[in-house]
């Protein structure tokens, strides 16, 4: 499947945040995350898109990016990266990441209420 199209539409040209996880069915940390990045969609009112790669099937896509490590998550806004996180993170540091990446956004408020 051509993911590259719908990156583009889905990611790159939404008009709310994107975490984009970049992940593969073998990687235990990626499954690990992914009912973790679910709730945190949940929790800010799907204030937040989630965008999920399978990095195997998708090299090219991958290597634009420079994914090296899985699970990597990359926050998009507006079209271009504002932060990446690499590997697994307990749900708390994964607030403060996230907190971190859009500090001076609009969802900064909304992330901060949940801690």
């Amino acid at each position: 499947m051509m993911v590259k199209p719908i990156f583009e539409k889905e990611v790159l040209e939404a008009s709310t945040p994107v975490l984009v996880h970049f992940g593969a069915p073998w990687c235990g940390p990626c499954r690990m995350i992914e009912p973790i990045l679910t709730r945190l969609q949940t929790e800010l009112d799907r204030q937040v898109k989630l965008f999920g790669i399978n990095a195997d099937e998708n090299l090219k896509l991958s290597s634009e990016y420079r994914i090296t490590t899985l699970p990597t998550i990359l926050v998009f806004e507006k079209g271009r990266v504002i932060h990446r996180l690499e590997g697994l993170y307990k749900r708390d540091d994964l607030w403060k990441e996230l907190q971190q990446a859009f500090l001076g956004a609009s969802l900064a408020g909304s992330i901060a209420g949940k801690n």
